[in-house]
């Protein structure tokens, strides 16, 4: 399967994921993806304003079979469409600004989840490792 010319290169933030996939610990890649921003879908029924405070975002939340709860995120508008085609809209958020401000319940962080070089983190490690 040919990947379409706008996915051709990948984004920084795909790359540190990649690196990441081999090499958890990988300092370099967990900055990178830090200080990258992220895509967070907006459900095409919310209402228009909702989470216009620019401080503050309205988290979309996926239960996972067993329960689970994740915040879904992607690193391109091509990694979005392929696990949530109905989703138009999104805020384009720096991942590191998502975690300082992450929820202390037990919700995990799905960073590009249908994709090859997905990550996903549980609640402790998305404040230990992207809050920088």
């Amino acid at each position: 399967m040919e990947t379409p010319a706008h996915e051709a290169q990948p984004t920084p933030a795909q790359q540190a994921l990649d690196a990441l996939a081999e090499n958890a610990e990988d300092q370099a890649a967990l900055d990178t993806l830090a200080h990258s921003d992220v895509l967070v879908p907006v459900p095409d029924d919310a209402v228009d304003g909702e989470g216009a405070d620019a401080t503050t975002v309205a988290l979309p939340v996926l239960e996972q079979p067993g329960g689970d709860h994740v915040v879904p995120v992607f690193t391109s508008e091509g990694e979005m469409a392929e696990l949530l085609p109905f989703v138009s809209r999104y805020r384009l958020i720096p991942l590191a600004a998502l975690a300082e401000q992450w929820p202390a319940e037990d919700l995990s962080l799905a960073i590009d989840g249908s994709s090859a070089h997905g990550l996903t983190l549980t609640s402790q490690g998305v404040r230990t490792l992207l809050v920088r």
